[in-house]
């Protein structure tokens, strides 16, 4: 979701560097990228950890203020949709492919994004952060994913923008297609994919394909 059908991103972002800015913590976008597609868990431990001489209060109130910042400007509307996601889920809706979100983020976030949009009913299913045990890279949410559609696995195609998707798509043994955000690929990472595309406006000719 994050990334790939909402430009939440650099709002996560822009909401992390001003609480940073405003308590003074050595913040900054190559941080940010470094972490996505991983659980908020994980991100905030990483960041007990970069920002330990800060100390853990302090430390505990960026990752506060910076969530709360963020939710304010999710419920404002500020985020955008990414490019193509309209044209997709119609073709998919016309095609009658059934699709879930499998997102790291915690649900009532993706709720609160799908209903800002008016997406909810395109989806058949969420799976969330609250569903797994273990986060991306970890296959369990692409799995949990495909268990809930019944699919094949060579007929379940996951969509990705981050190094940590891709992993845990291969980790599945799925296909995966990247369309990167913040994160361009390496030549590495394009050799697990089956292709790389610059927007979701070309995953319905791939499909037709």
């Amino acid at each position: 979701m994050d990334g790939l059908i909402f430009d939440t991103e650099s709002v996560y972002y822009k909401a992390s560097q001003m609480v940073a800015d405003r308590m003074g913590f050595p913040y900054d976008k190559e941080l940010y990228v470094k972490f996505l597609g991983v659980s908020d868990e994980e991100v905030w431990a990483n960041y007990h950890q970069i920002f330990a001489n800060f100390g853990k209060d302090n430390v505990q109130k960026f990752i506060q203020e910076s969530y709360e910042e963020t939710i304010r400007r999710f419920s404002s509307g500020e985020v955008q949709l990414k490019s193509g996601v309209m044209e997709l889920l119609n073709f998919l809706e016309e095609k009658q492919i059934p699709k879930v979100v499998a997102s790291s983020n915690k649900r009532h976030v993706i709720e609160l994004l799908l209903e800002k949009k008016q997406l909810t009913e395109y989806f058949d299913a969420i799976i969330s952060a609250e569903n797994v045990q273990r986060a991306k890279p970890d296959p369990e949410i692409f799995l949990l994913a495909q268990q809930y559609l019944g699919t094949k696995k060579p007929e379940t195609l996951v969509l990705e923008d981050s190094l940590n998707g891709i992993l845990a798509a291969t980790n599945a043994q799925l296909p995966v297609v990247m369309i990167p955000d913040l994160l361009l690929p390496s030549e590495e990472l394009k050799k697990k994919t089956v292709a790389v595309f610059s927007s979701l406006r070309e995953v319905p000719e791939f499909l037709k394909s």
